[in-house]
């Protein structure tokens, strides 16, 4: 696949489904890929939008040390084989004359008749004293006929001060415009998938509005010479509907922050935002494929739980755990960017996709490889996921990185050196504790004698009582358990579990399998070739990736 891949990740549940998208270009997912990311929200502290941009840069370092080549280059079969490469829009409401509807609709420069017909049409379309009144800086809280025309504008008014130039122009509008340049570039081959929710605000806003948003925007930065057809450019998006819960905000914070969303209330989003995008003809028109992913009310997280004080509307405080539906939708993208380009091109109003999953006579769902990305591809996932959650629990458990002060992937590397491996003992302390930090943001770490869940064990914890791929052996909670797991024995069919080699009467069962992977290390089989790696670094990672995958017994 050939074409140009672009993603859009749109406020605080888009932030989490591109975190989902990121572990699975650890994983080693999207293979040959160069990937151009553009976070989009209205809140430029939002917590989980920091998390993701963070993990992106954590991840770019694993891939690289080399200054002058940020992120690296795109690889195969390989972990972290995808190149990433991250842009960042906010529109911004943090000064005064900016941070509510009415301050916007009151600029400055205007005539008593302008500024009097702008506040006309306000009250016409949206209540004076609560919608009108709000602070904006906390995204568009489930105000979404409000959230379209800011986003839409706040596009369009970045494209106009970027075209201008000079010192004034933010930094936050200038990404966006070689964001814009780039796809305009490779209009004829572009693909751009939006991670958004149809149940919040900026979400539920900005998808509908996104195609025309920089088809507009591309006219002003190019002078009219832009290449983007929006007839040819192929559109991708989820459509998440609510999947998590919180405690209704009280009569006094209302009071103060005017405008809240209630989670009571999401479902009828929903339905309404699905109803408005199957009618409306933008939509239908620049979509190829729509991805409808839902989540049962009764398995529902309530996000508010264990918390106390007023509902979060927005900033640092907002870092909401990770949940398998955002998984889903990572894998909806894998999906559309898997997708046979002439498929795609012959769709002509948008396509609704949808997958239903196995459940158990309780109705627990039972998730494997294939529920989320097909039977036929459904190994593939399970090997490539597993091997990363593997090396996660090599790194952090056997060699002891998830305590704070200790380095795993160091450790790691004395062991194979005392095992006469020492290929990669030039590997230097700062490269080792990057790969570390990011295992932690994938799996988990230890603070203060409590452990702290990363991505994996969130995502795992929000199937409830169903399966979700492993044995449940692979997601011990207590620091105890974890020193002693077996890398080797994750999935509940024993099939994939590696191999034991050693004494029997001498060696543990892991340890037996751990010589296992120790021996596949040091064959001949492991070896990466040039598609796999080039620096040291990549080349440490690839031969992990080789001997791990071989050692779950996937392609025999």
């Amino acid at each position: 696949m050939n074409d140009k891949v672009f993603l859009i990740s749109i406020g605080g549940t888009g932030m989490r489904c591109l975190e989902s998208f990121v572990h699975l270009c650890a994983a080693g997912l999207f293979d040959n890929h160069t990937i151009e990311i553009l976070t989009l929200d209205t809140d430029q502290n939002n917590g989980n939008k920091d998390r993701v941009e963070s993990l992106i840069g954590l991840y770019n370092k694993v891939k690289t040390n080399d200054a002058s080549n940020q992120g690296g280059e795109q690889r195969s079969n390989t972990f972290f084989s995808a190149k990433l490469n991250l842009y960042r829009f906010f529109t911004d409401y943090s000064s005064p004359n900016r941070q509510t509807l009415h301050a916007l609709a009151s600029t400055k420069n205007l005539t008593d008749e302008q500024r009097q017909d702008n506040q006309d049409l306000s009250d016409l379309l949206f209540e004076r004293d609560s919608v009108q009144q709000f602070k904006l800086d906390h995204g568009y809280r489930a105000q979404t006929h409000l959230g379209s025309m800011l986003m839409y504008h706040g596009i369009i008014e970045a494209a106009i001060n970027a075209k201008k130039g000079g010192d004034a122009v933010k930094t936050q509008e200038k990404e966006l415009a070689r964001y814009l340049e780039l796809l305009n570039k490779h209009a004829a081959t572009a693909r751009v998938f939006v991670f958004g929710s149809v149940f919040g605000g900026t979400g539920a806003s900005s998808i509908p509005v996104i195609p025309i948003a920089i088809s507009e925007a591309l006219k002003i930065l190019t002078g009219g010479n832009n290449e983007l057809n929006l007839k040819k450019v192929l559109f991708g998006s989820t459509l998440l509907t609510d999947y998590f819960t919180f405690k209704t905000p009280t009569t006094q914070q209302l009071t103060i922050d005017k405008i809240i969303a209630d989670a009571n209330n999401f479902a009828l989003n929903s339905q309404a935002a699905l109803s408005f995008y199957n009618d409306d003809t933008t939509v239908k028109k620049t979509y190829k494929r729509m991805y409808h992913i839902g989540w049962p009310s009764s398995l529902k997280i309530n996000y508010s739980d264990g918390k106390s004080g007023n509902v979060v509307t927005g900033g640092h405080e907002q870092r909401n755990d990770c949940h398998v539906a955002e998984l889903m939708c990572a894998v909806a993208a894998y999906d559309f960017f898997n997708e046979d380009r002439a498929k795609l091109e012959k769709i002509g109003e948008a396509e609704y996709d949808f997958r239903t999953v196995a459940v158990d006579d309780n109705g627990n769902m039972q998730l494997s490889g294939a529920s989320f990305v097909g039977a036929e591809r459904g190994e593939v996932f399970e090997n490539k996921l597993g091997a990363l959650l593997s090396l996660a629990h090599i790194i952090l458990s056997k060699f002891e990185g998830a305590h704070e002060g200790t380095c795993g992937t160091a450790q790691l590397l004395n062991y194979l050196d005392s095992a006469k491996f020492t290929n990669f003992n030039e590997l230097s302390d700062a490269q080792c504790a990057e790969i570390d930090e990011y295992l932690k943001e994938f799996g988990y770490k230890f603070v203060k004698s409590s452990v702290v869940f990363g991505w994996i064990y969130q995502v795992f914890k929000s199937v409830g009582a169903g399966k979700f791929i492993f044995a449940p052996e692979a997601f011990i909670t207590d620091i105890n358990g974890l020193h002693n797991i077996d890398p080797g024995t994750i999935f509940a069919d024993e099939a994939h579990h590696w191999d034991k080699s050693g004494v029997a009467v001498l060696n543990s069962s892991s340890d037996r399998r751990f010589n296992t992977l120790i021996s596949l290390l040091k064959s001949e089989d492991t070896i990466p070739d040039e598609a796999q790696a080039t620096t040291l670094k990549e080349e440490f990672l690839a031969q992990m990736y080789n001997a791990v995958t071989i050692a779950q017994h996937f392609n025999e």
